[in-house]
C-alpha cells in the first residue's frame, strides 16, 4: 500500500499552517520551496483536479461542447501522481512533472497544462530551491511559454486565468517571504479572474457557465492551497499499481462539431522545429496548441484532413501516442443513431467510405509502423501515402493490435447509446485482433456488446459486414444478425492474386528459399483462407494471366453452384488489373461488383504491391 499523505512527512514541519481559523506565527512560515514541497504541491493540486472532474465536464462548451475537460486535465493529472518523483533539485523535480505531464495530457486543457509545467520547467533556475521571488518572477516567463503555444490565443480562457495569476504573483512577490500568504493572495486574483470568464467570451456567457479549463487551473491552486493550510491530500489512501483510469474518451456533443476529427499525437526527435509544427497545424485545422521542447512534442488539433497531417508530420520526427478521435460518429452515436444496433469493424475491413458512412459504422484501427514512426490505419495514413512509404523506406512496417484502450472506451462509449453493439473482427486465424476486442466487450460493453470473428478479411469481411448493416438497417435484432453472420461467413470467400512473395519474405511470412525459388521459376502464388481463417496455398501458375483466368474461373464456378449474393474487387496500388477482373467477372457474372477499391494498408502490409483479390458470398 503507498500512502500519498507519506508525501506530508518530507514537508510537514516547514509547510504547516495551522488552520481552523487560528493565525499561524511567524515561525510556521513557508520561506522556499525545494524539490520535494514542489512535489508535495503538484500531487495536491492534482487531486484536487481529479475530484472536480465531472464539474468540468458538465461546464465544458468552449472551444467545442465535448464534455471532455476534466477527463484531459484528470489524465495529465494522473500522469503527475503515478510517474514522477520528487529530484535532488528543482530542475530535476520539474524536469521530471513536465514529462509526466506532457506524456498524460489530452485535448486542449491537458496540453495548455503541460506546457505550463514545460515552462516553468525551462524557466527554473539552476538553484536547490524558490523564494517567493524568484517563482513570482518565474511564473509570468512560463506563461508566455504557454502563450506562444496556442496557434489562436483566445481571452477568457484557462490561459487568461493562468496570466493573472502568474502576474499576481509576480506583483505580490516582493511583499511577502512566506509561500503561504502568497499562494493565498494568488488563489483570490485567479478566482475573481474565472468569473470574469463569461464577460470575455460569449459563448461562456450563452450557457452561463465559466471557462472549464480555467476552472480546472482554479482547482489545482486550490489544491495547493488547502494542502499547505491543512497538510491533507484529499485522497489519502491508493493502492499500489492503482490507475485510476480516466473514463472514456469521448467527445458528447450537442451539435455537429465544424471539424470531424480530434487529432493528437507525440513528436519525437533532435531539434524538433516547433515553430515548424504549429505552422502544418494551422494549414489543416484549427483549436490547435503544441506542447513540449525541442526533444519531445505532444500536438493536438481538430481537422478533417488526419491522414494528410500525418503524413507531412513524420518528417518533422518520429510520430509516437497517435489517438484521433471520429467526433462526427460519436455525435451520431449520441443525437442521430440510424439504428438500435451499433456496427463496430476493424481496418482489415475493406468497403467503400460511403457505406460506412451511410451505415454509420465504427473503426478500430490497427496500427502501423515504420521503425519509430507509428500510424493508425485508414485514419492517419492512406493506401496511396502507405505504398509510397513501402516503396521508400529501408524497413519492413509492422503491424500491431487496435488499442486495447481504444477498443474499451469505443465500446463503452457504444453500449452507453445503443441497445446493443455488434463488432465484426478480421479472422482470429490471422491475427490476435478478436481475443482482444472480445476482452474489452466483456470489460467494457456492459453485457450489451457481442464480437463476431468473420474468419476472413478485406473485403470478404467487408461483404459480411455490408450485409449485416443492411440487416440492422430493416430493423432485424442484433442476436439475428450476429446468427445470420456466422451464416455468412461460411458462404464467403476470398481468393488473392500474389504478384510476388517478396513482401512476405521481408515481413517474415515466407522463407527466403521459398521467395528465391518463386522468383526464378516465376511462380505467382493463389492464396486464400481455409474454414478456420487461416492462410492456406490455393494454387500457383507460371504467370499472372493464368492466375487471373483461374481466379475468374473458380468464381464463376462458385457462383453457379449457388446464388450469389454480391462479390467485390479490392487491390494494392494495381487499379487497372482490379478493373480487368471486374470487366471479365461482369462479363459471366451479369452484374458488376458492389465495389473496387483499395486494400487496407494492414493487409497491403503482407501481400504487397500489386495484389488484387476477389471476394464473394453466396445466399
Amino acid at each position: 500500500m503507498i500512502l500519498i499523505s507519506s508525501v506530508w512527512r518530507w514537508v510537514r514541519k516547514p509547510l504547516l499552517a495551522v488552520g481552523g481559523g487560528r493565525a499561524y506565527n511567524d515561525s510556521m512560515k513557508i520561506r522556499y520551496l525545494d524539490g520535494r514541497r514542489l512535489h508535495a504541491a503538484f500531487l495536491a493540486g492534482g487531486e484536487a483536479v481529479i475530484q472536480d472532474r465531472e464539474t468540468l465536464n458538465r461546464i465544458n462548451v468552449f472551444p467545442v461542447p465535448d464534455a471532455d475537460t476534466g477527463n484531459n486535465l484528470a489524465s495529465t493529472m494522473r500522469s503527475i501522481s503515478l510517474t514522477t518523483k520528487p529530484g535532488r533539485t528543482l530542475r530535476e523535480t520539474l524536469r521530471s512533472i513536465a514529462d509526466a505531464a506532457l506524456m498524460g495530457a489530452r485535448g486542449n486543457s491537458g496540453l495548455i497544462f503541460a506546457q505550463f509545467v514545460q515552462g516553468i520547467s525551462r524557466e527554473a533556475p539552476d538553484e536547490p530551491s524558490f523564494t517567493t521571488r524568484s517563482f513570482g518572477e518565474l511564473a509570468p516567463r512560463a506563461v508566455r511559454h504557454v502563450q506562444s503555444s496556442i496557434l489562436n490565443p483566445v481571452e477568457g480562457t484557462m490561459l487568461t486565468v493562468m496570466r493573472d495569476w502568474a502576474e499576481s504573483l509576480f506583483h505580490f512577490r516582493t511583499r511577502t517571504s512566506d509561500f503561504s500568504e502568497l499562494i493565498h493572495h494568488s488563489l483570490e486574483v485567479a478566482r475573481r479572474s474565472l468569473r470574469d470568464t463569461p464577460k470575455k467570451l460569449q459563448v461562456l456567457a450563452r450557457a452561463r457557465v465559466v471557462d472549464a479549463g480555467a476552472k480546472g487551473f482554479v482547482d489545482f491552486v486550490e489544491g495547493i492551497h488547502d494542502f499547505i493550510r491543512s497538510g491533507r491530500l484529499r485522497r489519502l489512501v491508493r493502492e499500489a499499481g492503482e490507475t485510476d483510469a480516466a473514463p472514456a474518451k469521448v467527445h458528447s456533443f450537442k451539435e455537429k462539431a465544424d471539424r470531424r476529427y480530434c487529432a493528437e499525437a507525440i513528436l519525437t526527435g533532435d531539434g524538433l522545429d516547433l515553430e515548424r509544427i504549429r505552422e502544418r497545424l494551422r494549414a489543416y485545422g484549427g483549436s490547435a496548441i503544441v506542447a513540449g521542447s525541442e526533444e519531445k512534442a505532444r500536438f493536438h488539433v481538430h481537422t478533417d484532413r488526419p491522414a494528410e497531417l500525418f503524413f507531412e508530420m513524420k518528417d518533422l520526427g518520429a510520430l509516437g501516442q497517435v489517438k484521433v478521435d471520429d467526433m462526427k460518429r460519436q455525435f451520431q452515436a449520441a443525437h442521430a443513431r440510424r439504428s438500435g444496433t451499433a456496427l463496430v469493424t476493424d481496418s482489415a475491413c475493406d468497403l467503400p467510405p460511403g457505406f460506412l458512412e451511410e451505415h454509420q459504422v465504427h473503426l478500430l484501427p490497427f496500427t502501423l509502423s515504420f521503425g519509430d514512426t507509428h500510424f493508425l490505419d485508414k485514419l492517419t495514413i492512406t493506401p496511396e501515402h502507405f505504398y509510397r512509404l513501402l516503396l521508400s523506406r529501408p524497413e519492413h512496417p509492422t503491424t500491431s493490435l487496435p488499442s486495447p484502450a481504444l477498443a474499451r472506451e469505443t465500446l463503452s462509449f457504444l453500449a452507453e447509446h445503443y441497445d446493443s453493439v455488434l463488432v465484426f473482427s478480421v479472422s482470429s486465424g490471422l491475427s490476435g485482433s478478436f481475443e482482444a476486442v472480445s476482452k474489452a466487450a466483456a470489460e467494457a460493453g456492459r453485457g450489451k456488446a457481442r464480437v463476431v470473428d468473420t474468419r476472413t478479411l478485406s473485403a470478404a469481411q467487408g461483404l459480411i459486414v455490408m450485409r449485416a448493416a443492411e440487416a440492422a438497417a430493416a430493423g432485424a435484432a442484433a442476436e439475428d444478425i450476429a446468427r445470420l453472420a456466422e451464416e455468412w461467413r461460411g458462404r464467403t470467400r476470398i481468393l488473392v492474386d500474389v504478384q510476388t512473395l517478396r513482401y512476405m519474405v521481408r515481413g517474415g511470412r515466407v522463407s527466403p528459399l521459398k521467395g528465391l525459388a518463386a522468383r526464378l521459376l516465376n511462380l505467382k502464388p493463389i492464396v486464400t483462407l481455409d474454414e478456420n481463417g487461416k492462410a492456406a496455398a490455393w494454387g500457383k501458375s507460371f504467370g499472372r494471366r493464368a492466375n487471373m483466368d483461374k481466379i475468374i474461373r473458380a468464381a464463376a464456378e462458385a457462383a453457379a453452384g449457388g446464388t450469389l449474393w454480391r462479390y467485390a474487387v479490392v487491390h494494392a496500388l494495381n487499379r487497372p488489373r482490379a478493373e480487368e477482373y471486374a470487366r471479365r467477372l461482369t462479363g459471366l457474372l451479369g452484374r458488376p461488383p458492389a465495389f473496387i477499391q483499395d486494400i487496407a494498408p494492414v493487409i497491403g502490409v503482407h501481400n504487397g504491391i500489386g495484389a488484387v483479390a476477389v471476394c464473394l458470398m453466396l445466399e
